[in-house]
């Protein structure tokens, strides 16, 4: 069958929308900004049925969420960098059930990884999709949501981009309905459809969200629960807790150092070979690396070759480089202070 290329028109602007550049593998967004704000078109007619044809390779840009009428500043998303130790039934369930839930994850990252998901996109580039995920991290931090959320979230965009071609000015209400999709599943209060239409400065309306939801459910087959990097450092974590000479504090600030590299690395196209299982124990050995600890995570407990596991330390250990302004943003301070610099 054809590959019909989903596009619509969006509903008259209410207000401007912005957009912050990004190059692939440049300096994160909140350490430099590149050139004027990018702005959607003129005022288009509201869609129908949620797939109008629209104006072709037209970008759609985004509010941010202080850039709302009458929003304040977002609230600084802080990982917890200092947990206690696993509560005793916690610890239990681990001993019982963690190795065979980790196995049984581990097999199904193949069937949920999408590989190179913009080999298809006519209109998507690496760049436009670097922008929306560099774009949704501050928004679902905004609203609170866990790292396991934003996971999920590019996980079901970047899956619909291997199944159907997208119009560059529906890329925006794909990123926020992924969100949407996401949150219903791991988050106790999702977001309203008016809090997601509000940050796209109202460019979409209600139905084009519910109509592109329903079309994202259906390709992906109502197969949502993959496998994540947030799931991949809980584990490993609980290893390491489980080890009687492994500091819990020490195992928490590693993780929290691994979730803000994880985060970086999901708007760089290049990590997108990478499975999740290999993304998570990588991120933690180069915080172990960062943070001097001296009892770090034993690698091969991912059992992934040491030349793949180097390949993804070296390509993460440049990424850090690139962002080593922006990484502590995203840091508990107490984290970001006993963090090496680096050398590029």
């Amino acid at each position: 069958p054809s590959r019909r290329l989903i596009k619509w028109q969006a509903s008259p602007q209410k207000g401007k929308s912005r957009l912050p550049g990004r190059e692939v593998g440049s300096r994160h967004p909140r350490a430099e900004a590149e050139g004027p704000a990018a702005t959607a078109g003129n005022p288009r007619a509201p869609c129908e049925s949620g797939s109008l044809a629209g104006k072709a390779g037209e970008a759609s840009g985004e509010c941010l969420p202080s850039e709302r009428a009458g929003a304040g500043p977002p609230p600084v998303g802080r990982l917890r960098s200092r947990g206690e130790p696993m509560r005793p039934l916690e610890r239990q369930i681990f001993r019982d059930y963690g190795q065979s839930w980790y196995r049984f994850r581990k097999e199904l990252e193949g069937k949920f990884h999408p590989f190179d998901p913009l080999a298809q996109q006519p209109q998507i580039t690496t760049d436009a999709r670097c922008k929306l995920i560099s774009w949704l991290i501050p928004v679902h931090k905004h609203f609170g949501f866990s790292f396991e959320s934003l996971c999920l979230t590019v996980n079901t965009l970047d899956r619909f981009l291997t199944t159907t071609p997208v119009a560059a000015d529906c890329f925006q209400l794909l990123g926020v309905t992924s969100l949407f999709i996401s949150c219903k599943q791991v988050e106790v209060h999702p977001p309203k459809v008016k809090q997601l239409l509000a940050l796209c400065c109202d460019t979409f309306s209600h139905q084009q969200l519910c109509n592109l939801e329903c079309i994202i459910l259906n390709k992906l087959h109502f197969n949502l629960s993959a496998p994540t990097i947030n799931f991949f450092l809980e584990h490993f974590t609980h290893i390491r807790m489980e080890a009687c000479e492994t500091d819990v504090w020490e195992a928490n600030n590693a993780k929290a150092l691994a979730k803000g590299v994880a985060e970086l690395s999901l708007a760089d196209y290049a990590f997108n070979k990478y499975m999740p299982s290999l993304m998570a124990v990588c991120c933690l050995g180069l915080a172990d690396q960062m943070l001097q600890h001296q009892k770090p995570l034993d690698l091969q407990l991912s059992d992934y070759p040491e030349g793949v596991l180097q390949d993804c330390l070296d390509k993460l250990h440049l990424l850090v480089s690139l962002n080593e302004d922006s990484l502590p943003l995203v840091l508990p301070p107490e984290i970001s202070d006993q963090c090496l610099h680096l050398e590029k």
